[in-house]
């Protein structure tokens, strides 16, 4: 074992009070039984996709939902699986650092004790490349003591995201087969459950007995479906950001002469963003969904901008805050053109220094008017997702570079009568990933570990734990599974308006981007104006594990009405009833109404799945 991970941690005071909260579990997880109900196949997410899917499926597509069900459950196609032997289970970090991952191990390993205490959880160390090279940790009690609800993943530790290219896979393959693993659980974002999907085909074809489980935990929340309603960590990243932007906005609010532009973390989709918003209320942010849905330069943001600062100005508010997401450079086209002009150039192997001179007429205007730093991060080498390097690219300070630009110009000219425009930048990441775990996040990743147990136990590879009506208490969340190629798409692109769309790539799932059309968002919208103009600034405070706060869930999870598994059971329980009225000696009006309503129905539902209504 390597001597970094594993090692006892020297907790504070209130380390130690939060490594001795124990996380409540749902009814239909305790005993010492597996109650497990399985639904109709799944479909997949596109219909376009199916013959694609079919092709990379064979053998996984279209498996069934899993609910799994309280002892007191009367369901009569439910398995009650009492003989449960020791089983060998994997667990590996794939993803970037969420809070809460530890708790994932946690859970599982407390499963897999109550269930059978000669069951083994090995971890792997140093992530895929620990996978990868067999190196593991035998989880144990001791062990966990100093990480039960901390933050981090220095458990175990983490390197790369992916387990894609053949040998990575036949390396994964190897090690399952010499550890004689029952079942390897992958905790990450869209990306490693996208891995996991595919191993797990292969694992199939391979005539591997390891079954795979995907978890789904990133900082993003945009590992998002009707079948995941939010994601190990978001709750946590959200609070701190929350708090570090509310003593942004009241240090503004007291010396009245500074925009804060801060810029947050989530990747190429505005979730983080959004939510940070409807907590803590500042002046204004800039989503990307809306660049993209209103194609908007990089001058119209920072005229956007401008306008507010000027309208604020006439109000006698020479002060606000602003939030950037970090994937907005990516939203805006001609940006967005431009680095792709750049990675392509990269890709040849174009040296850094000389790629300005071959960009095309356009993009090398853009360029060169682009302040000389964030020249230089644009010239960044990709992700390996092809995807700019966005934590390194200094957006909040390009736009408050614009901004100053413009507001100058404008109070040259008279048009604009406030004070002398001062910016100050900040970037929210690393600060909020560390950190210790929300309560609410503490109990959602110990119970998905529990579940993935109740995966396995079942059987089911390919596989995804879930929870569905996470807004309502613990004791009333519903946990299940879904297989994870229902969640997954084929993506697709144009080179141009007149080509037709071209399939690229393998099935994967895409990272869900904040709806503009949901309840969430709608909320902004209501009060974007009030937030721009009244300073209605809001301070949730520190994370809180007791007290008022302890119990509060994302405005953005508590908004939406998701529990979409909850609802297609309680389709199932309509078409049972059903089946159980129209039988064969029912009366004519009986079999002659059932006939009605059951073709109008058919043909709503046929018009709603071609149009792709969700």
């Amino acid at each position: 074992m390597d001597s970094d991970f594993g090692i006892p941690r020297e907790l504070s005071p209130l380390q130690q009070l939060r490594s001795q909260y124990k996380p409540e579990i749902p009814p239909c997880l305790q005993g010492t039984t597996v109650r497990v109900e399985l639904g109709d196949g799944t479909t997949v997410a596109e219909a376009a996709d199916s013959h694609t899917m079919a092709r990379a499926f064979p053998h996984t597509l279209g498996q069934p939902l899993a609910h799994f069900l309280r002892e007191t459950a009367q369901v009569t196609d439910a398995h009650i699986i009492t003989e449960l032997p020791s089983v060998r289970v994997g667990i590996v970090f794939c993803g970037r650092q969420a809070p809460g991952g530890h708790n994932v191990i946690w859970g599982l390993f407390e499963a897999l004790k109550v269930h059978n205490s000669n069951s083994t959880l090995l971890g792997f160390l140093g992530g895929s490349e620990g996978l990868f090279a067999q190196k593991t940790l035998e989880i144990t009690d001791d062990i966990l003591q100093t990480y039960k609800n901390q933050g981090g993943y220095d458990l175990l530790g983490r390197t790369k995201d992916q387990i894609k290219t053949t040998e990575q896979v036949n390396a994964t393959l190897k090690a399952c087969t010499d550890l004689k693993l029952d079942g390897l659980v992958i905790i990450g974002g869209v990306t490693s459950n996208t891995d996991a999907a595919h191993l797990a085909e292969f694992f199939v074809e391979a005539k591997c007995s390891t079954k795979v489980v995907g978890v789904p935990v990133t900082t993003n929340g945009d590992l998002k479906n009707q079948f995941v309603e939010t994601n190990v960590g978001f709750d946590t990243i959200c609070k701190v950001n929350s708090q570090l932007i509310s003593n942004a906005c009241t240090d503004a609010l007291s010396a009245e002469k500074y925009y804060y532009f801060i810029r947050l973390m989530g990747r190429k989709h505005s979730h983080v963003a959004l939510e940070c918003t409807l907590q803590s209320h500042p002046n204004m942010v800039i989503l990307g969904e809306e660049v993209a849905a209103s194609k908007l330069t990089i001058f119209d943001i920072a005229k956007q901008i401008c306008d507010a600062v000027q309208a604020r100005a006439v109000e006698d508010k020479n002060h606000g805050v602003i939030l950037i997401p970090e994937g907005i450079i990516e939203s805006i086209p001609e940006v967005y053109a431009l680095l792709k002009e750049i990675h392509g150039l990269l890709r040849q192997g174009v040296a850094a220094d000389k790629i300005s001179t071959q960009l095309s007429p356009w993009s090398s205007a853009l360029f060169e008017f682009l302040p000389p730093f964030i020249k230089k991060q644009l010239l960044l080498h990709p992700e390996s997702d092809d995807s700019a390097q966005l934590s390194q690219i200094e957006t909040e300070k390009l736009l408050a570079y614009l901004v100053e630009t413009e507001m100058n110009k404008r109070l040259k000219e008279g048009t604009y009568k406030g004070k002398k425009f001062n910016a100050i930048c900040h970037f929210f990441g690393y600060q909020a990933r560390g950190s210790l775990p929300s309560k609410f996040d503490c109990d959602y990743a110990y119970v998905l570990g529990h579940i993935c147990y109740h995966v396995l136990a079942a059987g089911l590879n390919g596989y995804m734990a879930t929870v569905t009506n996470l807004k309502s208490p613990v004791n009333k969340w519903k946990c299940g599974a879904a297989p994870i190629t229902a969640m997954m798409t084929v993506k697709h692109w144009s080179q141009n308006a007149s080509s037709t769309l071209t399939s690229i790539g393998r099935p994967a799932i895409h990272p869900a981007m904040v709806d503009l059309k949901g309840k969430a968002y709608d909320l902004l919208r209501q009060n974007a104006q009030k937030f721009l103009m009244e300073d209605l600034y809001r301070n949730p405070g520190p994370l809180q594990y007791d007290g008022p706060g302890a119990d509060a869930k994302a405005v953005s999870l508590c908004v939406e009405d998701q529990d979409y598994m909850g609802r297609i059971k309680k389709l199932q329980e309509y078409l049972d009833q059903v089946r159980k009225i129209v039988k064969p000696g029912c009366s004519q009006d009986v079999l002659k109404a059932a006939l009605s309503v059951m073709a109008s129905v058919t043909d709503v539902l046929t018009t709603i799945s071609s149009t792709g209504g969700q």
